[in-house]
């Protein structure tokens, strides 16, 4: 056992205890999380800045901004004229810019359909859901005064009528109340669990040069002739990456919950255990790979063909619900697939009922490739060609 964390020790120190390494394996990931975090957390219940100009005096123009209002997805910002609206606009002081033209109140209540401008600088998704809302409202706005302007028969009483029926209209009477329990992990969370899982795994490479660095330079079969079995060499180099991930992972939490204040919706000690299981199962990989790779010159390309694919198809920059069936399939065999899957259950309020699944089969996959790296870790290949 003795043996075992001198291997693993040594490996830490190699690993982080050099100026350059401290700043890749744990400087860095930890400064990158933490933009995402910032830039992600403050994405939250964030409300789209509309600026608006109003010259109707009727009740139409102030029914339209009110309705735009209670939806609570945007904040309102008046201007003073048209050339003022446009200024806005353009220097993105908001997403979008509506004009509401003179009489605008008095033509709907005619049964005529107004223009009203609509300004973006360029189009994007909060633009085009705030011109299906105004579109809405206005019809809307547009059938009942054509139903009043039908039932009083074109009289004056028109305009009256109608601004009568949009102040009643204004006070939500009769309406529907949302329930949203919040059983559904927040978008941002499986970005920032994604990339916390791309940077975990990416201590493969560190692994994989050291190993092959031993091998290459015979220490590896040194360690061979010494009293040291095979599994105790390949088990001190899991153990010393491992406890390197562990470092990092505490140093991104505590940089994310405790130093950002950011809620990542899921007990820490569970978030801590789902990218620690997730780490062994990087181990496991780093050490068959090493075992694999015969060529030094091979460990980096091997290592970015491991990386990149299976973070791809575990989820980790988009959702799994958008690959095909096939593709999907194919990420039951990442590990990233199932550590995302694990941090959503515990976000919705599962309990290790639900739990048990992904850590068994992260577990599994652990044993099977450590096992397979210990098997095949060989010393007397030092990856020279002659």
């Amino acid at each position: 056992m003795n043996k075992i964390f001198t291997i693993a020790w040594n490996m830490v120190k190699r690993t982080i205890g050099s100026r350059k390494g401290f700043l890749t394996y744990i400087l860095l990931p930890s400064i990158v999380v933490a933009a995402i975090i910032s830039v992600t957390g403050g994405m939250e219940n964030h409300s789209a800045t509309v600026l608006y100009t109003n010259r109707d005096t009727g009740a139409a123009g102030q029914h339209l901004l009110a309705e735009l209002e209670n939806t609570g997805d945007y904040k309102l910002v008046p201007r003073k004229d048209e050339a003022a609206l446009k200024e806005g606009v353009i220097g993105q002081e908001g997403g979008v810019g509506i004009w509401i033209p003179a009489e605008y109140t008095a033509q709907l209540a005619h049964g005529e359909q107004p223009q009203l401008n609509i300004y973006e600088l360029r189009t994007t998704e909060t633009s085009i859901m705030f011109k299906m809302k105004v579109n809405t409202i206005a019809n809307e706005m547009l059938q009942t005064a054509q139903t009043v302007h039908a039932v009083s028969g074109g009289t004056g009483d028109a305009e009256a009528g109608f601004g009568a029926i949009l102040k009643q209209a204004g006070q939500h009477h009769v309406g529907s109340t949302r329930t949203d329990y919040d059983l559904y992990p927040r978008e941002t969370l499986g970005v920032i669990t994604g990339m916390t899982l791309m940077f975990l795994m990416s201590l493969v490479t560190s692994t994989v040069s050291l190993i092959m660095d031993d091998r290459r330079g015979r220490t590896m079969m040194r360690m061979f002739s010494a009293p040291v079995r095979s599994y105790e060499i390949a088990l001190g180099n899991f153990l010393g990456s491992f406890m390197v991930g562990v470092i990092q992972i505490a140093v991104v939490l505590i940089l994310g919950k405790w130093v950002l204040r950011y809620d990542y919706e899921v007990p820490a000690y569970l978030y801590f255990l789902v990218l620690a299981a997730f780490m062994l199962v990087s181990m496991g990989i780093a050490s068959t790979v090493a075992g694999l790779v015969r060529n030094p010159r091979n460990a980096g390309m091997l290592n970015a063909l491991i990386l990149t694919p299976t973070c791809m198809l575990g989820g980790c920059f988009w959702p799994l619900s958008v690959m095909p069936d096939y593709m999907q399939k194919a990420a039951n065999f990442m590990p990233q697939k199932w550590a995302i899957q694990a941090v959503d259950i515990a976000a919705t309020g599962g309990g290790w009922n639900e739990l048990w699944l992904p850590f068994a089969i992260l577990g599994l996959m652990a044993a099977v490739l450590l096992a397979i790296g210990s098997a095949i870790l060989r010393p007397n290949e030092t990856g020279i060609s002659a």
